[in-house]
């Protein structure tokens, strides 16, 4: 299991080490790259072709504006892709969300706005092949329930 974090621009890793954080709980591997979708799309296309390799991974995509990274790691991998953009205030969410949602055909990612949601999202992912997974999705959840029983 593995997720790779990639990032439109260096400002969007403190986002990022949020998804790791919380991918860590679940004892996924992760690690974080910016590799901008727009200046650099070559280093996209080469790291998909290196994961496109590999088994159990789902990418995250954390990038503002125009939000092109999503679809061009979606466009050419063969595993599922969730867009979690960041933004500073309303008017930068409005801007990324949109950007994020509205993926060109053939090109699908799915949007997750919040950090944790992110990472709970991709451990049930992996909880459909892997039993250790699974169980540790049941933990996650009985313990949000547990919470409500106090």
């Amino acid at each position: 299991m593995f997720v790779p974090i990639l990032l439109g621009s260096n400002s969007d890793k403190p986002h990022a080490e949020k998804i790791v954080a919380e991918l860590e709980k679940f004892g996924i591997e992760s690690e974080v790259r910016v590799i901008s979708a727009h200046k650099v799309p070559e280093m996209c296309v080469e790291y998909i072709k290196e994961m496109n390799k590999r088994e159990d991974v789902v990418y995250v995509t954390c990038a503002g504006r125009s939000n092109g990274l999503s679809g061009v790691i979606s466009g050419s991998a063969l595993h599922p892709v969730v867009a979690c953009p960041p933004f500073k205030d309303k008017a930068d969410y409005l801007v990324n969300i949109h950007s994020t949602l509205q993926m060109p055909s053939s090109t699908p990612a799915m949007a997750v706005l919040d950090p944790n949601n992110v990472a709970l999202a991709i451990a049930k992912i992996f909880a459909l092949k892997d039993a250790e997974m699974r169980s540790k999705v049941i933990e996650a959840i009985a313990a949000v329930k547990e919470e409500f029983s106090k």
